[in-house]
Parts: structure tokens; C-alpha cells; sequence
């Protein structure tokens, strides 16, 4: 067979390509008659019903109850399909359903078209508006369960029910809606993750790790849900075994995990070094705190507790200043907690006191003293004067002036000035007459400035002074003929100086609390040797509150003592002028003006405590270099003793470049 080609003309083509033209557009307003475009506005429903089946050409029969005004507004032409669905919107608008029944479609209430034969499934629905049945199987959730969940999804008209046998559920409702509630199902009916883990523990005890966790899981939740976890101990291999959701197993291997940890230490057993505590002190006061405790649990229902607090052991080693602590896991973390607190480094007060005491003692004493002796064979005197207070009288001095030997002369002169005037004479009238005069002033002037260190809450005592011996009392033995004569003295020694006891005790923040016992006592100036001295004492005895660098007096004394003494003849020494020869008069003025003052300063750093201490050390070194070369030279003259600086003195350890050299 041979194909013959064949040219168009020019005019043949034209011809075709015209033909062509006029088919297309023929096709195109077939296609424009088909669309419709509809717009209808409170029209009765019948009407519309009627347009559909012209539209689409299918028939259908309408329930007498079938009624109402519709409204359709089309902007775009549409298909006659989807005319048709935009028809099925309306009917369920409405109230109603179209149910396909042969070549027939039924218009009923939708409140009753569950009772009309249907399609099975979504997939046998015309449209998503058509009414369908659908049977669902549940596979791992109760479907009897599902059923209040999904009924608020359903509408009136619908249908939901679940068959406890075959574990279904049957719905009824409009193709989309069924869909949507399928969709659901799926995702509900999940497979369980539950399960039971076996979690060994190597550290921490199974039984401990389940009372934790429990008393952590079992708590009721905000939300509401039920708690689904179970935890239960296996003592014999030391496990947990942990049941429910794998989330909720996941979190607590997780904190299991945190928890099946060891001691820092290791063990039961621990020794804990102790840096600025007393390890014996320490260690008794633990055990009895603990041993307390187990008392009180043994004594309340149920005696766990108390078992447990009876296990706590803790001994000390002095010689290491450590304790050995012997208890269960919980336990030990509690006592560490409580040797953590304890065992600090101290704050440490540094306490100056300041003592200033100024005596002023003036003494002024003016008075006559005469005798008068008539040589008439009688020795009888004719009159007399001698005061106390005024120092020999004339009768001694005129027995030394006439060499009778019973008097010594040089133990008649008293202080102060003595003028004497008379005649002794073995014959006729004798006289004698003493004029004393004294006047004194001592001015006493002492500063003392003790200080002491010592640690917060400690006591501390700080003593200087000298010892003084006192007489108490004195003996003679003397034996028979040719005997020993051994007579003795008992004395006693006492303290005379200052004496500072004090406690402090450091409050929140940089106040302290002081418990002061100061006393000062020192030697009468007016006393001389160490026999039936006179002493002043001073004691202070307080507590006072006072901030860190404050100063505070402590106390003081402001004593005037006036002390006058007139002795004179009766009627002779209150005549006027001539009355001064026949009395004689002293004045004691005393004043003493005393006061304390202390300044606490904490020192809480080595630092503070190293400043403090560098200030005082170079102050005496000061004093020692400015006192060279004071004083007599009787010796010929040699290196004074001075002290070295304060950080070559303060070196613990040598230098890196002492080493090198």
C-alpha cells in the first residue's frame, strides 16, 4: 500500500483551519449553555427543588413536611453538579436530607432519615452532605468508652451506639462527619505503651528509693488525671520495679538515676577531719543530740524512725581532731549538714581597755604643843598639852633634850617643820613649847591600757600585777632555860595590779555582747613599806552591748573627800589670838577621778588579723628605737636590742629567692 502526499493549495488550507474554528467555538457554547447561574431570594423550596431536577434531570419526591424559603446567591455560573451539591448544603441548612433510592431521591426531615436505607461507608456517599453509616472497629480501647467522649461531636439527627461484644461502634451522620469522627477513633485507639521495668540500684537502697518516689508520683495532679504509675522495692537483688506509661517510666529511670549515686565518701562509715572544731567536744554533743532523738521515736507510735536514729554512732580521735561517724545514708547527710555548720572558722575580738585614775591628796596640819614644870621637890607638872596628830610630844622631846637615855632624839623628829622653845631646869620653873607645821601634795596620775584577743563566744582573762605580802599575824616560842627563842611571821600574798575578764559575743551584724569583770587595785600612796599596806580596789562587774570600733565607758568614779580635825584646850584655845597656842588643826583633801573605757574590734579574716597585729608590733618597735641612748651611760655603749620589721619577722616559711641563694 503507498501513501501518496498530497500539498494543500493555499486556498484548501484556509478552508480547513476555518472549519476547524467554527467546531471549537460550536463546542464552547455548548459548553456555556450547560453552566447556569442562579439566584434565588426567599424563594419557596419546591421552586428550587424543581430547578434542580431540570438542572440535573433527576427525580425526586418531597415529604409533605418539607417546607421553608431559601436563599442562593450565585456570582459565577456553576455545573450542573455542583449545582446539585450546593442543593444538598441547602437541604441540610434546612433540616433536611436527600436519600438516594434507585433512580429516585427522597427530600425527609433529617430528624427521621436515620431510619432510610443509607450507603455503608464514606466511600459509597455521593457527596460529604449524603447521609452514611459507618461501622468502626476498635481494637485496643473499650468502645463503650469512646461513647460519652464522641456523643457532644454527634448531632441530634445522628446516630452513635457501641456494641460491648464485638467492641464496635456504629455511626450515623453525613459522609464529612463521619469522617472526621473515623479520624478521630484512629487516633484514640493506640496500642498501649505500659509495661514493667526491673531497675538495679547499686548505690542506694531499693526500699528508700521506692518511699521516695512514691510519696513524689502519688501525689494527686492539677489536672486531674488519674496517677497510673506503680513503683514496688525487691530487696533481695536490690530493684525497682517501675510500671506504666514509657514517658512516666522514662522520668523515673531518670531520677533514679540522679538518686543511685555514692556517698562522697563511700560507705556507712565516714571520717571527717575537723578544722577549727573540737573533735571530742564535738562528737559528744552529737551523739547525745542523736541519742535523743532516738529516745523520742521509740517513745512515739511506730519505732522506725527511732530504729533508724539508733544506728548513729560518732566516736573522736584527738590526736588527728577527727570524728568517725557511723549511719545510714540519711542520717549521715544530716549529721554532715550539721558538722558543716559547726565547724567554721570563728570570729575573733581584739578588746582594748583603757583605765584613767587621777589622785590629788593635799594635806596641810598647823598646832602647838607646851608643858610647864614647877622644880618644887614634888615633880609635880603644872600643866601639859600633847595632841595626836601632832607628833612627839614635849615630854619625850624634854627627856632627850636632858639626856635621861630612855628617849632616842632622832625618832622625835616628825615631817614637816618642828620649832621647839624652853628651859629644863632642876630648880625653879621648866617649859617646854612645839610649834609643827606641814603641808603635802601628792598628784597621781595612771593610765593603763590592757588588751587581750580572744575568740567569739570565749572566755578570756588578762592579769597584771604584782604579788604584796601582808602580815596576818606573828608568834614567839620561848622554851625554858638555855631554850631557843624562835619567833616568825605569817604573811600572805595578794594580787595588786589588773585584772580583765571578759566574754564577748558577736551579734548579727557588728554589735557585740560583752560580759566584763574588771578590777583594779593598786597600793595607798600614803602607805610605805609592805607591812599594813592599804590597797584601793576597784571592780567593775557588767554587760553592755557596744558596736564594732565604738568606744564605751564602762564606769567611773568622781570621789572629793574632805577630811578636817581641830583639837584645842577647852576656853584656852577659843580665845582669840592667843588661842592658836593651845590647839592645833589638819586638812585632808583627797580627789580621785576614775574611769574606764573599752573599744572591742572584730577581726573576722586572717587579714584583720594581720593588720592589727603589724600596727602594734611596729608601734612598741617604735618605742624601742626612740629609747636608745636615753638614760645614764655607766657601761660603755653597745648595740641596743631592736626589733626587726614586722615581715621578716612574720616569715613562716623561707622565700622563694632565700632557697635560690
Amino acid at each position: 500500500m503507498m501513501i501518496r502526499k498530497q500539498r494543500l493549495k493555499p486556498g484548501s488550507l484556509r478552508m480547513l483551519l476555518a472549519a476547524v474554528a467554527l467546531c471549537f467555538a460550536t463546542l464552547a457554547s455548548a459548553q456555556q449553555q450547560q453552566n447556569v447561574s442562579l439566584n434565588y431570594k426567599d424563594a419557596d423550596i419546591r421552586k428550587v427543588v424543581e430547578a434542580v431536577s431540570e438542572v440535573t434531570g433527576k427525580n425526586f419526591i418531597l415529604d409533605p413536611r418539607v417546607t421553608g424559603k431559601v436563599t442562593l446567591l450565585s456570582s459565577t455560573p456553576m455545573s450542573p453538579d455542583a449545582f446539585y451539591e450546593a442543593f444538598l448544603s441547602i437541604l441540610q441548612v434546612h433540616g433536611y436530607v436527600a436519600i438516594q433510592s434507585g433512580d429516585l431521591i427522597k427530600i425527609i426531615p433529617d430528624a427521621t432519615a436515620r431510619q432510610f436505607a443509607g450507603p455503608i461507608g464514606t466511600g459509597n456517599a455521593a457527596g460529604p452532605d449524603d447521609l452514611a453509616t459507618q461501622v468502626i472497629q476498635v481494637r485496643n480501647v473499650g468502645a463503650t468508652q469512646l461513647v460519652p467522649i464522641l456523643r457532644p461531636l454527634i448531632p441530634q439527627y445522628g446516630h452513635l451506639v457501641a456494641h460491648a461484644g464485638s467492641n464496635m461502634l456504629i455511626i450515623s451522620d453525613r459522609a464529612a462527619n463521619v469522617a472526621r469522627m473515623v479520624n478521630i477513633i484512629r487516633r484514640i485507639d493506640q496500642a498501649s505503651d505500659e509495661d514493667i521495668e526491673v531497675v538495679p540500684l547499686e548505690h542506694a537502697s531499693a526500699a528508700e528509693i521506692v518511699r521516695i518516689m512514691t510519696a513524689l508520683t502519688q501525689t494527686a495532679r492539677s489536672d486531674g488525671v488519674p496517677v497510673t504509675t506503680a513503683l514496688v522495692a525487691d530487696a533481695r537483688t536490690n530493684s525497682v520495679l517501675i510500671g506504666g506509661d514509657k514517658s512516666d517510666r522514662l522520668r523515673l529511670r531518670t531520677l533514679i538515676a540522679h538518686l543511685d549515686t555514692p556517698l562522697e565518701e563511700g560507705g556507712d562509715t565516714q571520717v571527717r577531719y575537723l578544722r577549727y572544731a573540737d573533735a571530742e567536744e564535738l562528737a559528744t554533743k552529737l551523739q547525745q543530740h542523736f541519742s535523743g532523738q532516738a529516745q523520742g521515736a521509740a517513745a512515739a507510735p511506730g519505732g522506725a524512725a527511732g530504729a533508724a536514729t539508733n544506728q548513729v554512732s560518732v566516736w573522736s580521735d584527738t590526736q588527728t581532731n577527727a570524728i568517725v561517724v557511723n549511719a545510714p545514708p540519711k542520717m549521715m547527710r544530716s549529721l554532715m549538714q550539721i558538722v558543716d555548720k559547726l565547724d567554721i572558722r570563728r570570729a575573733q575580738v581584739l578588746l582594748e581597755v583603757i583605765i584613767v585614775e587621777v589622785i590629788a591628796d593635799k594635806t596641810a596640819e598647823l598646832g602647838v604643843t607646851w608643858a610647864i614644870r614647877d622644880e618644887d621637890g614634888s615633880n609635880t607638872p603644872i600643866a601639859v598639852t600633847n595632841f595626836p596628830d601632832s607628833g612627839p610630844g614635849v615630854v619625850q622631846l624634854a627627856g632627850a633634850a636632858a639626856g635621861d637615855g630612855a628617849t632616842d632624839p632622832g625618832g622625835l623628829i616628825g615631817t614637816g617643820m618642828t620649832v621647839g622653845v624652853g628651859r629644863i631646869s632642876d630648880t625653879g620653873l621648866s617649859f617646854a613649847a612645839i610649834l609643827r607645821a606641814l603641808e603635802g601634795a601628792a598628784d597621781t596620775n595612771i593610765i593603763s591600757t590592757p588588751s587581750i584577743v580572744t575568740t567569739d563566744n570565749e572566755e578570756a582573762s588578762l592579769n597584771v600585777g604584782q604579788e604584796v605580802p601582808f602580815v596576818t599575824g606573828s608568834y614567839s616560842n620561848t622554851g625554858s632555860t638555855g631554850g631557843a627563842v624562835n619567833p616568825f611571821q605569817t604573811i600572805n600574798r595578794e594580787q595588786v595590779g589588773v585584772k580583765l575578764t571578759i566574754t564577748p559575743q558577736i551579734n548579727e551584724g557588728d554589735s557585740l555582747l560583752l560580759k566584763i569583770n574588771q578590777e583594779i587595785s593598786n597600793i595607798a600612796q600614803s602607805a610605805e613599806g609592805a607591812v599594813d599596806l592599804i590597797t584601793n580596789e576597784r571592780i567593775i562587774e557588767t554587760t553592755v552591748i557596744v558596736d564594732d570600733g565604738q568606744i564605751l565607758v564602762l564606769g567611773g568614779l568622781l570621789e572629793d573627800v574632805l577630811r578636817e580635825s581641830d583639837q584645842r584646850v577647852p576656853i584656852l584655845g577659843s580665845i582669840p589670838g592667843l588661842g592658836a597656842l593651845f590647839r592645833t588643826r589638819a586638812t585632808d583633801k583627797v580627789k580621785t577621778n576614775l574611769m574606764v573605757f573599752i573599744r572591742p574590734k572584730i577581726l573576722r579574716d586572717a587579714a584583720t588579723v594581720t593588720s592589727e597585729t603589724n600596727s602594734k608590733y611596729n608601734y612598741i618597735r617604735n618605742v624601742l628605737r626612740q629609747s636608745e641612748g636615753e638614760g645614764v651611760q655607766l657601761m660603755p655603749k653597745e648595740d641596743h636590742f631592736s626589733l626587726p620589721p614586722f615581715e621578716e619577722a612574720d616569715r613562716s616559711k623561707p622565700r622563694a629567692e632565700d632557697s635560690e641563694e
